[in-house]
């Protein structure tokens, strides 16, 4: 005989095994690449697809009822082409970048515009502070596939560092 050694959440003790399998598990070949995820993602340099699987990540959408609802993070997998990448950009969280697959230029920066680079490949990860500017970029020749995750279910949203972008940092929910 089994024995749950931790309380269940009553949302989730009131349902079945079979609800549980439905509600808590995302396919790679069910999601919808999102190329509109985020306000950045709409100029060229910074365009990539976001495939969300636990909650909104951080790109302030949380309607899609296709997703696995988030408690205590997020988690998505992003596809990056060559020549694309990211803003510079912070989270009021830490925010951890994995590769599935190719190769994924992650830096960090100061506010004077001080960047460092490290080349992350397949199974590497770097994980990015609350408040540290940071960002990635696909400077290889192949696509890059890898996972994203924020330590909170509703992260705000990005803080670009640049302040023009992070004006309309929510346009994209808006239109």
């Amino acid at each position: 005989m089994s024995a749950a050694r931790h309380p269940m959440p009553p949302d989730i003790a009131s349902l079945s095994l079979e609800e549980v399998m439905q509600k808590f598990v995302g396919r790679f070949r069910d999601k919808t690449p999102d190329w509109a995820a985020f306000e950045d993602a709409k100029i060229e340099g910074w365009k990539r697809a976001q495939h969300r699987f636990i909650g909104a990540g951080g790109s302030g959408k949380h309607d899609d009822p296709s997703v696995i609802p988030a408690r205590n993070f997020t988690l998505s997998i992003m596809y990056v082409e060559p020549g694309q990448g990211n803003a510079a950009h912070t989270h009021e969280v830490e925010e951890v970048f994995f590769v599935l697959d190719g190769f994924l230029d992650v830096f960090v920066e100061d506010e004077s515009g001080r960047r460092l680079t490290t080349r992350l490949g397949k199974w590497e990860c770097a994980a990015c502070p609350p408040g540290v500017i940071h960002g990635y970029d696909n400077n290889s020749l192949e696509p890059v596939y890898f996972q994203v995750m924020l330590g909170r279910a509703r992260p705000e949203t990005m803080g670009y560092a640049d302040d023009k972008l992070y004006q309309r940092r929510d346009a994209h929910l808006k239109g």
